[in-house]
């Protein structure tokens, strides 16, 4: 596989780590390029990618800790961008970095080191420090849209052990529209393919026309919704799904408090 292919075949997670990381697609996707740009201008950086994801983010980092902040895209353009900004200086940026690579991004602990170019020892204390500030964040009732029933009952579980409380389930989008008319929820877990054969993108609009709150989908095919022809969920978990990448998901949701997926 060629070095333009390997990179593109990381290019989507890389692109839903930097929207995380700054909580905006249009600011993570700014950088992302940036870094692009570096690796043409240099053939050492650029040959340095050989090496897999950990290079890649290895550079992205660099770009994005040698920025003046987090958002460097000019006006806030949206709510969600309004609420990430106004909760960002609430974390240090390491400790977010830590805390995404090791559970949105699924890296050891050794790899995060590598990327921040920290010893193992600190990204772990980075990563208790995100954690002990994101738990600060009030508790919330969350609404659950997943057509598998053992999935169902775990994120179930999940969303209780973190003290939030569940104020439905739903297998359908017909399912979804009564559970929000019961209860509106303060966050929505969704699945993309629901059991009828409808979508879970379509449920998720029909929540967000009538109220605002931070949604996180979780699916099987990643890919699909991260091309870029259109605008992209901030939270985006993969399944099969680790329990700490949901939580991490869930805790980043209610950290940036966004109302829309982006």
């Amino acid at each position: 596989m060629s070095l333009a292919s390997q990179i593109a075949a990381h290019l989507p997670f890389l692109r839903r780590y930097a929207r995380a990381l700054t909580g905006s697609q249009a600011s993570g996707d700014a950088f992302v390029r940036e870094m692009l740009e570096a690796v043409l201008a240099d053939a050492d950086l650029m040959a340095s990618l050989a090496g897999g994801r950990v290079p890649l983010y290895r550079a992205f980092s660099k770009v994005w800790a040698s920025a003046s902040g987090p958002v460097a895209t000019g006006a806030v353009a949206s709510e969600h961008e309004a609420g990430a900004q106004a909760r960002l200086g609430a974390i240090t940026p390491p400790a977010r970095q830590a805390l995404l690579l090791t559970t949105l991004e699924d890296f050891t602990t050794a790899e995060a080191a590598a990327i921040l170019e920290r010893t193992p020892e600190e990204i772990a204390a980075l990563v208790a420090e995100a954690i002990a500030e994101i738990e600060r964040e009030q508790t919330t009732s969350v609404l659950i849209i997943e057509d598998e029933p053992l999935i169902a009952m775990q994120l179930e579980d999940l969303v209780s052990s973190l003290g939030h409380t569940v104020s439905g389930t739903a297998a359908t989008r017909t399912q979804a529209r009564t559970a929000v008319a019961e209860a509106m929820p303060g966050l929505v877990l969704a699945d993309i393919q629901l059991a009828d054969g409808s979508s879970g993108l379509d449920a998720v609009d029909d929540i967000l026309s009538v109220g605002a709150m931070p949604v996180i989908f979780i699916t099987a095919y990643p890919e699909r919704l991260l091309t870029g022809d259109r605008p992209e969920p901030t939270y985006l978990v993969t399944k099969p799904f680790q329990e700490a990448t949901v939580r991490a998901a869930i805790s980043q949701a209610l950290f940036f408090g966004s109302t829309r997926p982006l």
